[in-house]
């Protein structure tokens, strides 16, 4: 069929922050579809929150919009664009669930709008738990038995019928299982049912008997309207059933199928898509199978662009995405061209042959009190995609891409000393590290059989991985490295093994290996990936290594000679080359942002006929689409894994500022490398910034050099090797301090101590001061100003700001965390002039070539005066600088990426600080819900996994609207709770008044509610909960409260109260757990009274404003 004629103008809706259960794979997913509908010609309107995404740039699509993602949001947008179609399969179950409303709620109807992609019937008979049921055993697949419930008492009954233990919950209308779970016995399953009823959109939950211990796998999909159908991929779960799929490793294609079983799935997956009636477009079916008797039952389907289409289009190359919004507009599948092949039509199914790994990132170090145990309730925040030639290769690759310090499944550090009763607990109990602890049962002697029956995972991928342990011990063991023979090395390498295993075994280090390999001819070759395992050409160079036994050729003499390994790397010789390094897996404190980043970087020096190459190992993003760059290498950023491909690629130039702390941390041994023989007959520099002059900024001693010699101010600080020199240190620096150990970065383990007391606890339990590892302290300036300095340095020493951000919450709460405004509001003109004089002087004196970011604290003296203090500078990109382009219309990354080149900042065209036209706020979102246990209060240790910007033409609007998207809608009527500390009271007095001239009414904890009423305001005392009943928790949990303000200083403050921060968070009452978030919050919600109905601002206007 050819594509649709009547249809003008499509709106698209993306996925709003990254949040746990919906991240960066949907950027990816919208961003291919708004590049597909725009070459087919099709005006595009976009709706998303998220201003650190590349699908929100104002070039992917014809109108922007970043605003809210709210039913009431997107009518305005259909009201001003009047779009003919809206597309709501690519922005993940937020823009399904906006979907449904509107057409439910008839605006769709009332403004003409079809929904294209999947129609509303599809959608509801997919989400709908009881709808999917009746459609399943209408074509005879079975389902497991299970119940629906709409209401506590329905679930009570529901489980009564199933009876046993455990049970799983599953709510209707969510992502990534947020509020299920495993109940194993009735007070679990009534605390799951309620959490899961909350969660659901439409109040409904299904209730399952469990199916813990079965395999479980799931089917990329695709149809079109002619009802062609391809199975795009198989994806195979490590973990059995019981841990979320987004929590578990995952390999494709499915390896423990057998014909039949594959067979019978794929011919369910085509009746269930038929069926359900997804007439266009990707869905992920997901299938349970009982290993002892090969029953199927289907688990679930998702009639959208899934989580699982991102890894399967880049684990086959086949782009689910950007076909998917094809066939949405009327292409059937045969008349879609694979791009990768250039040959082929997209009805042939993707052929690979090689196996792909993928293995999650978590955080629960982030998030204290919260056990880390995997369940159906998703928990990751990233993931590492590897490829290999088989699964221990790529496993190992993968474990290698996570970030987390691996070199591989062990086999680089000393084994850890656990008795037996303790493994069987980390076999039997699913948690990130429970594929480690298989590791040590093995080499404990523990039989496959053995760890099978306890952990329940399939005895092939056993097999597999006992192969690792067994060439570890046969071919490593007491070795030396000079003993290791090719064939010894080979065998490893093809196994999966890094050097810095290699090394760790034989006692060596890692340069050693790679050279002691090169000379016996054992080098990466690297493979092409291009959906059709070689049968036809590939015309897109899309690359991963791997290790292989060299061919011999049979000469016309009777003698053998040995042919070089393939390599399919076609190399230009003639070209400028730059090779961008990403940023990994996404965590937190290392997001979308630097992805961001990545992309501008390659599409910069596109733009200037410089070919670029992306080396990046994380399967969610734009920068590791095919399309992206010149070339892509989807490989661990690790050192050994990097020089491989600047020896097949020998770019020019390598940007190592773009990808967060992944590739800065490997700027040093690059840059030694380079500098090597080896290195220099590559050509190859590192552009930008040197590696020296980062290295300046990050080490204490030479940065003090360099403000001592600019006369720029710093907090008062000391360095402590001891406990006693600790506490010498605070005293000298004065109470509070921030305290936080040297070598962690992302203020993990950071705190802020208001006496000795709480040091000596610190000292006790957060870390382990030694002469090795010393502890940081620092003089925390209270009721500071924490100010963001994004600027730009050129060859020729000429500097300029990109954006000066003030952050609301106060220095001491994680930069990350807190919103920001763009312009500063509250500032004075002398405290910016010295912020700006001192970001231009220390972006000389670090010789900048590109992106700096600085942060600053201001802090007012009782007299009135801003005294400006550096708080640190890092010559890189941060995460601000996607928030800045947004603000501004001043592409930074783009713009450094030409710096680095070589060009000036004349040249480029930016003279002068940009102004942003309208106030524009960034505000963090957080995760807390995923984390029963954790507290909500802010801190020095970041928390949040996304961001949203709200945009308006004043600082109360915007902030309203950044807390709308962010999932905090400020309430406009109502009751305030109010608990402070001693030293917040005073302050809180003009905030309380402001609320009641605003209407609302005011309850307090008793001291709070005292001084309250000693400044003449009329608020009600509420109880504690330890003072006896009703108190604050029991007017949380029955509705009676609308906001909480609660700022809890110091640990015991913040232990005292955070029952009712969680009793908040449970209900979904916005809390705000700073004085200046407060102050804040009223402003907001003042001009949400003024100003009922938001403003929307579509970002290409903006942006001519800034002209």
């Amino acid at each position: 069929m050819p594509r649709r004629t009547d249809l003008r103008r499509i709106l698209l809706l993306g996925s709003g922050p990254i949040v746990i259960g919906q991240a960066c794979e949907f950027d990816y997913s919208g961003t291919q579809a708004c590049k597909a509908l725009r070459d087919e010609g099709f005006e595009v309107v976009l709706v998303n929150s998220n201003p650190a995404s590349i699908m929100t740039d104002p070039g992917m699509a014809d109108r922007t919009y970043i605003e809210p993602l709210t039913p009431e949001v997107i009518t305005r947008v259909i009201e001003t664009e009047r779009p003919d179609a809206l597309l709501p399969t690519m922005g993940g179950q937020t823009a399904l669930n906006l979907a449904v409303t509107l057409a439910e709620n008839g605006t769709l109807e009332r403004f003409g709008v079809e929904l294209i992609g999947a129609d509303l019937k599809a959608i509801q008979k997919a989400e709908d738990r009881l709808l999917f049921k009746q459609a399943m055993e209408r074509i005879g697949v079975q389902v497991c038995p299970s119940g629906i419930a709409s209401t506590l008492e329905e679930s009570e009954a529901v489980g009564a019928a199933i009876s046993s233990f455990p049970r799983i919950i599953r709510p209707a209308f969510t992502l990534g299982g947020s509020g299920g779970g495993i109940a194993y016995n009735p007070e679990e399953f009534a605390a799951i049912c309620k959490s899961g009823l909350e969660a659901s959109p439409v109040s409904q939950i299904l209730i399952e008997q469990s199916l813990l211990g079965w395999k479980e796998f799931e089917l990329e999909v695709m149809r079109d309207l002619a009802d062609n159908v391809v199975i795009v991929c198989s994806i195979e779960n490590l973990d059995p059933m019981g841990v979320h799929t987004g929590d578990s490793i995952t390999v494709a294609p499915a390896q423990t199928l057998t014909d039949r079983e594959y067979q019978r799935l794929r011919d369910q997956s085509i009746a269930i898509i038929r069926e359900i009636g997804v007439a266009t477009g990707g869905s992920n079916i997901q299938f349970a199978i009982n290993p002892d008797n090969g029953d199927v039952v289907v688990i679930e389907m998702n009639p959208r662009v899934s989580r699982s289409s991102a890894l399967a289009s880049k684990a086959t190359g086949f782009p689910i995405a950007k076909i998917a919004a094809r066939l949405a507009v009327g292409y059937t599948l045969d008349e879609i061209l694979n791009d990768i092949t250039g040959k082929t039509p997209a009805c042939f199914e993707p052929t690979i042959d090689y196996v792909v790994t993928k293995i999650p990132r978590f955080a629960f170090e982030k998030f204290r009190g919260s056990p880390a145990v995997l369940t159906t309730s998703m928990k990751s925040v990233g993931e590492a995609m590897a490829i290999g030639r088989c699964f221990e290769e790529s496993f190992q690759k993968a474990m290698r891409s996570l970030e987390t310090g691996l070199s591989g499944w062990g086999g680089d550090r000393p084994e850890p000393d656990l008795n037996d009763s303790e493994i069987d607990r980390l076999l039997r109990t699913p948690s990130p590290d429970r594929i480690l602890s298989l590791r040590t049962a093995m080499l404990r002697g523990r039989s496959d059989e053995d760890i099978h029956r306890i952990s329940s995972i399939d005895p092939w991928f056993l097999a597999k991985l006992r192969r690792i342990v067994e060439a570890e011990q046969n071919l490593l063991k007491g070795q030396q490295l000079h003993q290791l023979t090719a064939d010894s090395l080979l065998e490893l390498k093809q196994l999966g093994f890094s050097d810095r295993q290699i090394a760790w075994c034989t006692n060596s280090e890692e340069l050693a290996v790679r050279q002691h390999r090169h000379g016996l001819g054992i080098r990466a070759v690297f493979k092409t990936v291009d959906t059709c395992a070689a049968e036809f050409a590939s015309t897109t160079p899309y690359h991963y290594s791997t290790y292989e036994r060299p061919l011999q050729r049979l000469d016309a003499d009777g003698t053998l000679t040995t042919l070089p390994p393939a390599n399919e790397v076609e190399r230009s010789e003639t070209e400028r080359k730059v090779m961008i390094l990403g940023g990994g897996p996404n965590r937190i404190g290392q997001g979308i942002e630097f992805d961001y980043c990545c992309c501008h970087a390659s599409f910069a020096a596109q733009e200037q006929g410089i070919a670029s190459v992306m080396v990046n190992s994380n399967p969610e993003t734009v920068s590791t689409d095919y399309d992206t760059s010149d070339s892509l290498y989807f490989e661990p950023l690790t050192l050994e894994d990097v020089l491989n491909v600047i020896e097949a690629e020998r770019p020019d130039g390598i940007v190592v500022q773009f990808g967060g702390q992944t590739p800065l941390k490997l700027a040093i041994p690059l840059m030694r490398w380079l500098d090597s023989d080896e290195g220099r007959s590559t050509g190859t520099r590192i552009w930008g910034t040197s590696p020296e002059s980062i290295d300046r900024a990050e080490d204490r001693e030479q940065f003090e050099a360099i403000l001592s010699e600019l006369e720029i101010r710093q907090p008062r600080h000391g360095l402590a090797r001891s406990e006693a020199e600790a506490r010498t240190v605070a005293t000298r620096v004065g109470y509070p301090v921030v305290v936080r150990p040297s070598y962690v970065l992302g203020g993990r383990a950071m705190e802020v101590v208001f006496d000795q007391e709480e040091l000596n606890r610190y000292m006790r339990e957060a870390v382990q001061v030694e002469p090795d590892h010393p502890v940081l302290i620092d003089q925390y300036l209270e009721n500071a100003i924490e100010v963001d300095v994004d600027a730009l340095c050129d060859c020729e020493s000429n500097v300029v700001i990109g954006g000066l951000m003030e952050h609301i919450e106060p220095a001491g709460i994680h930069s990350g965390d807190s919103a920001c405004c763009l312009p500063a509001v509250s500032l004075g003109e002398s405290a910016l002039a010295t912020i700006r004089e001192w970001s231009r002087g220390l972006a000389l004196a670090l010789k900048v070539r590109g992106l700096i970011n600085l942060q600053f604290a201001v802090q007012k003296t009782d007299d009135g005066e801003e005294v400006v203090y550096i708080i640190e500078a890092n010559p890189r990109a941060s995460r601000t600088v996607p928030f800045v382009a947004k603000a501004t219309g001043q592409p930074l990354a783009k713009i450094a990426t030409r710096l680095m080149a070589g060009e000036t900042l004349q040249a480029v065209g930016l003279h002068q600080e940009p102004k942003p036209p309208l106030q524009a706020i960034k505000e963090a979102v957080l995760p807390f819900r995923r984390f029963p246990g954790a507290d909500t209060v802010l801190g020095p240790e970041m928390r949040s996994t996304g961001e949203v910007m709200g945009f308006a033409d004043n600082f109360g609007m915007a902030y309203a609207k950044a807390e709308l998207g962010a999932g905090e809608a400020l309430p406009t009527s109502g009751t305030v709770f109010l608990s402070t500390h001693d030293r917040d009271k005073s302050a809180l007095v003009p905030v309380a008044a402001r609320l009641i001239e605003l209407g609302f009414d005011l309850i307090a904890t008793s001291g709070t509610a005292s001084a309250l009423d000693q400044a003449g305001l009329n608020v009600r005392s509420v109880l504690k909960v330890h003072e006896g009943r009703p108190n604050i928790e029991d007017l949380i949990r029955s509705k009676q409260v609308q906001l909480v303000i609660n700022t809890p200083i110091g640990r015991q403050a913040a232990h005292d109260d955070k029952y009712l921060r969680r009793a908040a968070l449970d209900y979904a009452v916005p809390t705000v757990t700073t004085l200046a978030g407060a102050r804040a919050a009223v402003e907001a919600i003042s001009a949400l009274q003024d100003q009922p109905t938001l403003s929307i601002h579509a970002l290409q206007d903006v942006h001519a404003q800034c002209l």
